[in-house]
């Protein structure tokens, strides 16, 4: 119902894309969607005001930042990058361009809003000070191991791969039609930050939110000794301590009681916790009708989202350090102001801030 036209479809792919330009001409009319391979013809369009990033998590920041600069509003999906330095330049970009921009972290608008209703809670001292969250999410990545098959015809593998690594293909990382399942390119730390920062980008944006920390984060990560995949602890400086592990989605221990909220359910140790009316000076999130529209109606009156491009940054940072820590299993202190490791292990820790892409795909 929103008031907008899908005009272009960009995919490496050349069945996922003619199968979107056939959806997308069944509902708005014949020839109403042109198709593209290469992302930069698109955001020239004079005639396009917006764009979705949908891609893998390593071609996000390459995209919203060629929107951006075209001044194209942008949704980018989550996690909003696969490093934190490019990260900062995305939400720089969308600063300095003044674009509305909108990472897909729906947990704020959607899944009836239980996630909405347990960050006002806590936000209004409802389980009293925040001690301890716990985040119930999968693993760290891992290099790439798959083994290599041929290329189908019809896949742009080398497009694909982008600015990352041009390593062998496999159609769990690519299929080479349309599809249903979730393809595996989540799991390397080419590509994206394992299925730990595919949901944590999610829940820790949750857990960012509620603490009160979207331009802000943690300032010390503790990993478990090898070769334990569990019981990282992101540490703030206020010491509450954020720990993945757990088998919810979020589990937040107060001094005064508990909530715990999943896309399914949310229950808190009391019934007062959830039920007691807020009073008028209360702290009250924004309720949009959804996320898309939350975007879309920003971009017609030029009001900020609900979760922008700094936001989302720092959300998707937090997963991106628990990254390093896993990878380094070692005590590291982070400065969320110069947004870099400082102290011990700080001359391992900072080069993994950043990727050297390969430069003919940026």
């Amino acid at each position: 119902d929103a008031p907008c036209r899908v005009v272009a479809i960009c995919e490496v792919v050349d069945a996922r894309r003619d199968d979107g330009i056939r959806r997308v001409d069944e509902k708005q009319g014949a020839n109403s969607c042109k198709g593209y391979r290469d992302y930069r013809e698109l955001v020239t369009r004079a005639d396009i005001d917006a764009i979705v990033v949908a891609t893998p998590d390593h071609w996000h920041a390459p995209i919203a930042i060629a929107a951006a600069n075209a001044k194209k509003h942008v949704y980018c999906e989550k996690p909003l990058t696969l490093t934190v330095r490019e990260g900062r330049a995305v939400a720089d970009a969308a600063r300095r361009n003044g674009i509305v921009f909108q990472t897909g972290s729906q947990q704020r608008t959607e899944f009836d809003r239980r996630f909405v209703t347990a960050v006002e809670c806590i936000r209004n001292r409802r389980i009293g000070t925040v001690k301890r969250v716990e985040v119930g999410v999968g693993d760290a990545p891992k290099a790439y191991d798959l083994v290599g098959q041929p290329v189908p015809a019809g896949v742009d593998w080398d497009r694909w791969c982008g600015p990352s690594a041009l390593v062998a293909y496999h159609p769990e990382l690519c299929p080479p039609d349309v599809h249903n399942f979730y393809p595996k390119w989540r799991a390397y730390r080419e590509f994206s930050n394992g299925f730990y920062a595919d949901m944590g980008a999610h829940h820790y944006d949750i857990v960012q939110w509620a603490l009160d920390r979207d331009a802000s984060g943690p300032c010390r990560l503790e990993p478990p000794e090898a070769p334990a995949d569990r019981g990282l602890r992101h540490v703030y400086d206020d010491g509450v301590e954020v720990i993945h592990g757990g088998t919810i989605d979020c589990h937040f221990q107060g001094s005064d009681g508990w909530i715990k909220v999943s896309r399914g359910a949310i229950e808190a140790s009391s019934k007062e916790i959830l039920d007691a009316p807020f009073d008028e000076n209360a702290w009250r999130a924004a309720k949009p009708a959804s996320h898309v529209r939350n975007w879309v109606d920003a971009v017609t009156t030029g009001a900020s989202t609900i979760c922008p491009a700094e936001t989302g940054h720092r959300s998707a940072t937090v997963c991106q350090l628990g990254t390093i820590a896993y990878r380094l299993r070692m005590p590291l202190t982070w400065n969320p102001v110069e947004e870099r490791f400082t102290g011990d292990n700080a001359d391992v820790a900072n080069p993994l801030l950043d990727r050297t892409p390969r430069t003919e795909w940026t």
